[in-house]
């Protein structure tokens, strides 16, 4: 079972998971839930993913019953976060999302929209935002009322060790950019150094966010991101992950038991 934790200040949800298999079921059904209400509501579903254990943790979408019960046709399917590295490359998130879900379910390709990887990564990250443009012009990803950002409905994001999430690390100027919508890194401190990110101001901008953390590595990051959500603090570019605030949206830390252990439960800080 979940320890589920709501700190209703922030709009802000921590879900802790004794296994990883009931980490990924939940992660399944809230998944199709938000699916089923973008569809309902707005005729289409916008996932921007990231790379990581991301792709892994989605494993039960290909099963029953979601397989068959999500109106995959309806989905639309980006990327956060991607590697500057030919879509056959080990390394591509791409590659690894056709491989564990793409290629189970039935998307349609006219539907996913990856980075053009004959660019440079300059030319790429600029490819990418001009994308996502037209995709908000055609009123496919929703527009935020507040800053006329995309506003997706699912930014699906996995922590590292060092509080990263997409391609943006700790203290890393590309943290502060207050006008662009995708960027491109050249050194990255995890190889390969050239990737293609969102920024902060998307991120922020989304309807729903998750952060997905699992593993001991991933604990020390939880800890700082999550422990203080009902303070009121600036933006801490040191841990990219904890200045994920959803402007309009919610934000939902799926986090299995490994990666919660330095989080204090019994605090003031979190409703369980």
């Amino acid at each position: 079972m979940a320890t589920t934790v709501c700190e209703a200040k922030k709009n802000t949800e921590l879900r802790v998971f004794e296994f990883s298999d009931e980490l990924a079921t939940d992660l399944a059904e809230y998944v199709a839930q938000l699916s089923e209400i973008s569809v309902k509501e707005r005729g289409c579903f916008t996932i921007a993913l990231s790379g990581g254990p991301i792709v892994g943790v989605m494993r039960k979408l290909c099963e029953a019953p979601y397989q068959k019960m999500l109106d995959w046709s309806k989905w639309y399917v980006l990327w956060a976060d991607e590697r500057a590295v030919a879509k056959t490359h080990a390394e591509s998130n791409y590659k690894m999302t056709k491989e564990g879900l793409l290629s189970k379910v039935p998307i349609l390709n006219s539907h996913v929209y990856s980075i053009n990887d004959t660019l440079t990564v300059e030319e790429a990250a600029a490819d990418y935002e001009f994308t996502i443009r037209q995709l908000v012009k055609a009123r496919t990803i929703s527009v935020s009322e507040i800053n006329d950002c995309p506003k997706f409905d699912l930014i699906l994001l996995s922590v590292g060790p060092t509080g990263s999430i997409a391609s943006l690390h700790p203290n890393h100027p590309a943290l502060e950019l207050t006008d662009e919508w995708v960027t491109f890194i050249t050194n990255s401190p995890e190889p390969p150094p050239e990737r293609i990110t969102f920024t902060m101001l998307v991120i922020n901008s989304a309807s729903n966010v998750v952060i997905v953390a699992t593993g001991e590595d991933k604990a020390r990051a939880v800890q700082q991101s999550v422990s203080q959500l009902s303070e009121n603090v600036g933006p801490d570019v040191s841990v990219p992950a904890k200045m994920v605030t959803p402007t309009e949206g919610k934000l939902v830390w799926f986090v299995d038991k490994e990666a919660s252990k330095e989080i204090e439960l019994e605090s003031d800080n979190f409703e369980l």
